[in-house]
């Protein structure tokens, strides 16, 4: 395995959907996005190739969301509700997937995510800054 690239088991809350994972850039590839959708859902996702996703079980759980432009695929357990992954409408040939999915890794393991400028997409508005800011946490 590449130094660049580490592979995880993932699953649901309800683990009805299974799925193992090779991230690209690993878990410093972790972002967040300020789109309506991404500030509401508050995921921490990791990126994955389009080819980096196999699933174990459940694919068949999984439920669509798609909103405005319908370019991003956005994908849930139908049982749990859990978001599991989508595709990317800034790029189509990655998958963003929730890092709460991936065994043995919570969004707060990340003392710092990169918070990308979805409200202004570059798809839209391609002068506009890529990074709107940066997400910390502290444990207390």
């Amino acid at each position: 395995m590449a130094s660049n690239t580490e592979t995880y088991d993932a699953a649901c809350h309800c683990g009805t959907v299974q799925f193992q994972v090779t991230l690209k850039g690993g878990l410093a590839s972790a972002r967040r996005c300020t789109c309506s959708f991404c500030s509401m859902r508050g995921a921490v996702a990791l990126t994955a190739p389009l080819d980096g996703l196999r699933f174990i079980a459940g694919q068949e759980a999984l439920t669509l969301y798609q909103f405005n432009t319908h370019a991003a695929r956005h994908y849930f357990c139908a049982k749990c509700g859990i978001y599991t992954h989508h595709k990317r409408r800034s790029n189509p040939n990655e998958f963003g997937i929730n890092a709460a999915c991936l065994l043995g890794v919570s969004p707060f393991d990340f003392s710092e995510v990169i918070v990308n400028n979805g409200v202004q997409h570059p798809s839209d508005n391609p002068d506009a800054p890529d990074i709107a800011g940066v997400l910390r946490y502290e444990k207390s």
